[in-house]
């Protein structure tokens, strides 16, 4: 007597629809691992069975963490860049070197020429009160100031200056 199932009503088997209910049934068995039905069994041969090609998973793409130089934005899409660079300076070793305020703000994307910096030492040897640096950006000027006069790091948008610059007075050449 003749199987039955939904699929293949009673006295309807033939040997092609035996094995397309058996491959029906192998697939129900290995679903977890995925499997490919023909759309027709060869005449006169039998169907084959294949898993599905798994995809590779992709790689994680993650944001970057933090704000990042917006190079079309203005001076003030781009200070909290400059804000979180001369934290992370103050927070360092490096707090008393202009140079490291600059050579962090050129890793962060910023333009070299484009900057200013005051001398780390007075006119007389001590440790600067305070330094300045500055980046120009198009009519805009940001502005980092540090020192022990200074207490916490300050950063600011303001106007360029009538010659062009950012600071005023004579400011140490970056020439490294």
């Amino acid at each position: 007597m003749p199987r039955h199932s939904a699929f293949f009503p009673r006295g309807r088997t033939t040997p092609a629809s035996r094995r397309l209910s058996t491959l029906v049934i192998a697939c129900g068995v290995v679903l977890l691992a995925g499997c490919s039905v023909p759309d027709a069994a060869p005449s006169g041969g039998t169907a084959t069975v294949s898993p599905q090609p798994t995809a590779e998973p992709s790689p994680a793409v993650t944001a970057p963490s933090g704000p990042v130089l917006v190079p079309d934005g203005s001076a003030a899409d781009n200070l909290e860049l400059f804000s979180t660079v001369t934290a992370s300076v103050w927070n360092s070793d490096a707090r008393e070197s202009g140079r490291a305020y600059v050579d962090a703000l050129v890793a962060a994307g910023f333009d070299k020429a484009s900057m200013q910096v005051t001398e780390d030492l007075s006119t007389v040897g001590n440790r600067a009160e305070s330094i300045q640096f500055s980046v120009l950006w198009g009519q805009e000027c940001l502005i980092g100031q540090v020192g022990p006069a200074t207490g916490e790091p300050v950063a600011v948008v303001v106007p360029v200056l009538g010659e062009g610059m950012c600071l005023v007075g004579q400011t140490r050449p970056i020439d490294w």
